[in-house]
């Protein structure tokens, strides 16, 4: 069944960038209940591959809370409700990922090769690894800014195409107006000139009536005359 607040205008981006964010959800998910049963390399690949996409999950849910703030306030609160249990379930995986990269090799998978024990390199290092994480998902959202900006351009020129389509309607419509009051015109002059030739008829009819009449007491008359 359709979520509701799909066909309200504003929500198809959020409804988008909700189900992509799902599927990057079950297949983190996936990820992340089988790094138990993987070898150390095997598994240090995957932490790096779950970490890219905990990443992606959570520009996804920035991108969440933008769009939000588009839909109809009507139906705003439907959109912050699924905000927020997506924000819990990210969060819920954040920990999970943090879980169980729990020690120096499955940290340095997280990292790379730029991992060290050293306090001071192992902030430095995560705020490098940070940087690059902002990077990335900043390229990400441009991409996505752009796919929005040609669903808008699309969305524009269907409308311009709607407004034209309605202009040669209404073009179409006021001509059968048009043509309609001619059509009653000559429906008026027509009932009016049968009318008249109705009226023409029931005077000759009249006229016929009385010189019939006028003849036949004629006809008498002469009759009369000869047998008096």
């Amino acid at each position: 069944m359709a979520n509701p607040l799909d066909t309200d205008a504003g929500s198809e981006l959020f409804s988008n960038y909700e189900a992509e964010l799902k599927l990057i959800q079950a297949d983190l998910n996936q990820k992340l209940d089988t790094l138990p049963t993987l070898t150390s390399e095997e598994r240090k690949s995957a932490l790096r591959t779950a970490s890219r996409a905990l990443d992606e999950a959570k520009e996804l849910l920035d991108q969440l809370a933008l769009e939000k703030s588009n839909i109809p306030s009507s139906t705003r609160a439907k959109a912050n409700a699924r905000y927020r249990n997506a924000q819990s379930d990210v969060d819920e995986l954040s920990r999970r990922l943090k879980s169980l990269a729990n020690d120096q090799s499955d940290r340095k998978a997280l990292f790379g090769d730029r991992y060290t024990d050293e306090p001071g390199g192992d902030v430095q290092l995560e705020q490098r690894q940070q940087l690059l994480s902002g990077t990335e998902r900043l390229g990400r959202s441009s991409q996505r800014l752009q796919e929005s900006q040609r669903i808008a351009l699309e969305t524009e020129s269907i409308g311009a195409g709607t407004l034209a389509d309605l202009h040669q309607q209404r073009a179409v419509i006021e001509n059968t107006h048009r043509n309609l009051q001619q059509s009653e015109g000559y429906v008026d002059r027509s009932v009016k000139t049968l009318r008249g030739m109705a009226r023409r008829m029931a005077t000759n009819r009249i006229i016929t009536i009385a010189i019939i009449t006028v003849l036949v007491l004629l006809i008498i008359g002469v009759i009369y005359s000869k047998f008096k």
